[in-house]
């Protein structure tokens, strides 16, 4: 029997533009996604978009209730920006209504709500003015986490500022992935620092609003390992830790951003505009707690002909393909369990064992009716390997003192991602667009309440 800490949380995240539907009803303004859609369906699958998705915004007091049926003892989601201040400036009060009873909800059923502001849905109204390009959206990001800790600060207590910050940037100004998927190195950094500066700001707010209660960011993690020990590999490896992973765990646990980055970025001629005060509020808005996302690792190995100045990430770091891999053909990453238990050490080690969480680890999978048995129940016994795997590597690290206190699957109920639409399953519960939105558990709910019942396996 492997158990795990006294009151770990056991539980599930999803977010407000991947389940709860009404996407343009009762108040809520367009995001991103909601444009997107509107101008090239052509681009998402089989053309799901965001309108729907899991409906959670009519079902949540029946799933609240299913969260605490599989053992959940915590949940993550998130508040849509543009549903909360539809114009940036005025309070939505069906909104507010929506998230309090929500909230109750959450909470009636013994359930730890975590509630994030941002999870890439980003205002049009704000993306017609620039976006996070412009500085102007840090201040509308603050003003926005001030009224949500102003609203709800009397029912949560845990909150984070961003899911994946890293993302929004590389699939928006780097990859295509995202609106307004373009291509531009220098966009992408200054994106990312107004990114960081909304975050400081939103943590100053939360410090001046709440008399108690917590403030972390979620981060993806995705540790970089070297093809080789040769110089070139080592310093591909210091720049892909530098740009996808410590450009925000640093800011936000240590205070700083890394002075190696600085320097890297300068010497590429990507230094974004900054304000004279922005350095001491960084040092002086650090958070509680961290929340990383864990899928797969980054192979890399030193680039060959790199632009100079970087012109993409692949300038200073290329990808590599370790021959050794295991990969989940579905969504084409590599499966490696063992970097949860080096992210646990990285966490004691480098990070004065900062208090942190499993915020997100799971498996996505196609075309999950074929393991249905004669009962309607998916058989999804590679989900549960799956965990078992990051789980037995995220104990030893616990065993060996990193501060973790809890682990989070994507998702709880299958739910709309992006692009992809409902391509991938990740849930404990399948849902069935084709019958009313209906949700069925799946075997890996079971073995995962068993888990939570049993603070361990």
């Amino acid at each position: 029997m492997k158990t795990f800490p006294k009151n770990f949380l056991w539980g599930s995240a999803t977010s407000a533009p991947q389940s709860e539907g009404h996407s343009l009803k009762d108040g809520k303004s367009a995001t991103t996604w909601d444009y997107w859609f509107k101008t090239s369906p052509e681009k998402f699958h089989e053309n799901q978009g965001p309108a729907n998705t899991s409906n959670m915004y009519e079902m949540y007091q029946e799933d609240c209730k299913r969260m605490k049926e599989i053992g959940l003892n915590s949940f993550r989601t998130s508040i849509s920006w543009a549903r909360l201040l539809p114009d940036g400036k005025n309070v939505n009060q069906e909104a507010v209504t929506f998230y309090r009873n929500y909230f109750k909800e959450i909470i009636k059923n013994d359930v730890k709500p975590i509630i994030n502001l941002f999870h890439f849905d980003m205002p049009m109204w704000l993306m017609e003015k620039g976006g996070w390009e412009t500085r102007e959206s840090v201040d509308a990001f603050a003003f926005y986490a001030k009224t949500a800790f102003e609203l709800f600060g009397d029912l949560i207590e845990n909150w984070t500022t961003f899911n994946e910050p890293i993302v929004h940037i590389e699939c928006g100004y780097l990859n295509g992935a995202h609106y307004p998927a373009i291509h531009d190195f220098k966009k992408a950094v200054q994106v990312g620092y107004h990114t960081l500066m909304a975050h400081v700001y939103a943590v100053q707010a939360f410090r001046e609003v709440m008399a108690s209660g917590s403030i972390g960011i979620i981060l993806n993690i995705t540790p970089a390992y070297a093809r080789s020990d040769d110089k070139g590999d080592q310093i591909a490896k210091e720049n892909a830790d530098l740009l996808t992973m410590k450009s925000f765990l640093d800011p936000a646990v240590k205070g700083a951003i890394p002075n190696d980055l600085i320097q890297l970025i300068k010497e590429h001629d990507l230094t974004p505009k900054t304000v004279s005060t922005d350095t001491s509020l960084i040092k002086e808005n650090t958070v509680d707690f961290i929340g990383l996302n864990y899928y797969q690792p980054l192979r890399v190995q030193a680039p060959v002909n790199p632009n100079f100045p970087a012109q993409t990430p692949d300038d200073l770091f290329a990808p590599y393909d370790w021959p050794e891999k295991r990969i989940n053909p579905y969504r084409g990453w590599e499966i490696y369990p063992k970097a949860i238990y080096d992210v646990a050490m990285m966490m004691k080690n480098e990070y004065n064992n900062f208090p942190w969480y499993v915020s997100e680890n799971g498996m996505g999978v196609a075309n999950e009716e074929r393991f249905l048995d004669e009962q309607g129940m998916i058989q999804d016994d590679y989900r549960i390997d799956f965990m078992k795997e990051h789980l037995d590597y995220l104990y030893q690290g616990i065993q060996e003192g990193s501060n973790c206190f809890g682990y989070h699957t994507w998702t709880f109920i299958d739910c709309w991602s992006w692009l992809n639409g409902y391509r991938n399953r990740y849930g404990f519960y399948r849902l069935e667009l084709e019958n009313n939105f209906k949700r069925r558990l799946k075997k890996s709910g079971l073995w995962y309440k068993e888990t939570a019942q049993n603070n361990g396996y």
